[in-house]
């Protein structure tokens, strides 16, 4: 693997291209917003094939077209303020977003997507605010975006304050962007500012003086593999999961059914909730994941396993919040197992009861949490404070892959070194659509090479 290192050509403040509808105006974070504030920026970006303009045509092309983009989501251009009340609020200034243009000319694509190892370091030095909190957001842009030219090809990398967006208002941005780029007249998904919902709330969430501190380390040795499941090996999962028998007759079927198996909890965009007894394709998965991780780290079976996911509340309330709301519109649902009983059960056992906690989070849960945060106004406890818990982010459903800049889509997605460690997890959907899931899997060294030995898994990484 060559040197990972990266050279900035130049850095610039991106303005709207036109005064923003809201400026001047105010949106107060939400109580799905502030937990957020302790938890670094999102750094998630695409790997293009090269384009077929030179430099000098492309980064004019991609300022222009994130300026234009950015007066459809005018927030991302303000900054975060504090009012006399202790309410944190996005003030919408068209202050501007951060753009650098750099070059690792060494690098090739082949070289860096190589199967079967593990995530090159050269991808955590793709996006800009490394290592920065969203309560950094009062005196910093909200996003940035850095554009790295490669021998071969191009990354653009995206980075969101996280108290302002989660993964869908995120995707939504990142869309919309490479939609303005390639020439489209209008856009197709308008963000929905609304703040007249069930998570606007006048609870104020204690903080510290200059601000909070992450809730975990970030200097442990780890390592980072993405691991891709084929629509088939997942089917064979779910199949398993649900304990039927595995045939063609019954894989046919099964393949019938798109990709409605992640309706289930699948990170921060679940679909439709499943209010069936069938455990999802993707509960499936991650039944299988939280039986390997939790055997490749070796613990006494009385001590007790997490996995904790975060799922999309917009379709669970009732009235419906718009899909594309702008912000945060996430809980976190744990699950709790002793390890004894996680390893020494079938797979349907684990992967069950995360379809029961998934299907259980209707729109009373959702404001029961709401109730339980404003009673307790607290930071989102991102770690893994017992060494026994898992973490799993992102979403197969969100639209990765529709980043088309004009030239083609990505050829892969990846992710910076942003709120990562042991046991965290998230998830992509694969390039091959259909139904594919990559996994992209920190763990510590030791866990991973366990992992990597684990039969019952590997069995259906592709």
């Amino acid at each position: 693997m060559p040197s990972s290192s990266v050279t900035i050509s130049s850095k610039c403040t991106i303005l709207p291209d036109r005064n923003s509808p809201i400026i001047k105006t105010t949106l107060k974070l939400s109580v799905s917003d502030l937990p957020m504030l302790s938890c670094h920026y999102i750094q998630k970006g695409v790997l293009l094939s090269s384009p077929p303009l030179p430099p000098d045509s492309l980064i004019p092309l991609l300022k222009r077209s994130l300026a234009a983009t950015l007066s459809f989501f005018p927030p991302l251009a303000g900054r975060l303020s504090t009012d006399a009340a202790g309410h944190v609020h996005i003030v919408c200034n068209d202050a501007g977003v951060e753009f650098v243009h750099a070059k690792a000319k060494h690098l090739f694509v082949a070289s860096i997507l190589a199967p079967g190892a593990d995530v090159p370091s050269c991808f955590k030095e793709f996006f800009v605010f490394d290592n920065t909190l969203s309560y950094a957001g009062h005196h910093m842009p909200l996003a940035g975006v850095q554009v790295t030219e490669l021998a071969d090809g191009v990354f653009i990398g995206c980075t969101v304050n996280h108290s302002v967006t989660d993964g869908t208002s995120f995707w939504n941005f990142f869309n919309t962007f490479a939609e303005v780029c390639r020439g489209d007249k209008k856009i197709s998904k308008s963000p929905h500012f609304s703040r007249d919902t069930v998570f606007n709330s006048p609870a104020v969430l204690p903080l510290p003086a200059g601000g909070p501190s992450a809730t975990f380390a970030g200097d442990e040795p780890l390592r980072e593999r993405i691991f891709h499941f084929s629509r088939e090996s997942i089917l064979k999962l779910k199949l398993k999961a649900n304990r039927k028998r595995v045939n063609t007759e019954i894989l046919g079927k099964e393949s019938n059914d798109g990709w409605r198996a992640v309706n289930g909890a699948n990170g921060k965009a679940n679909g439709a909730v499943n209010r069936t007894d069938e455990i999802s394709s993707f509960q499936s998965l991650c039944g299988q994941l939280w039986r390997s991780v939790t055997r490749a780290r070796k613990l006494d079976g009385s001590k007790t396993t997490t996995f904790r996911m975060a799922v999309n509340c917009r379709h669970r309330l009732e009235p419906r919040l718009e899909p594309l709301y702008f912000g945060n519109a996430i809980q976190s649902i744990p699950t709790v197992a002793s390890i004894g009983e996680l390893l020494s059960r079938d797979l349907h056992w684990g992967a069950d009861r995360l379809h029961q906690n998934v299907v259980a989070h209707d729109a009373a849960t959702v404001r029961r949490g709401v109730q339980d945060w404003e009673s307790n106004p607290r930071l989102f406890p991102l770690g893994n404070f017992d060494g026994a818990s898992i973490t799993m982010g992102s979403s197969p459903r969100f639209p990765m892959y529709d980043n088309d800049f004009g030239w083609g889509r990505p050829l892969a997605v990846r992710s910076g070194k942003a709120n990562k460690f042991d046991g965290k997890i998230s998830a992509f959907p694969g390039r091959d659509g259909g139904g594919s899931v990559d996994l992209e899997v920190v763990l510590a060294p030791e866990t991973m090479a366990g992992l990597e030995n684990d039969v019952e898994f590997m069995q259906y990484v592709s």
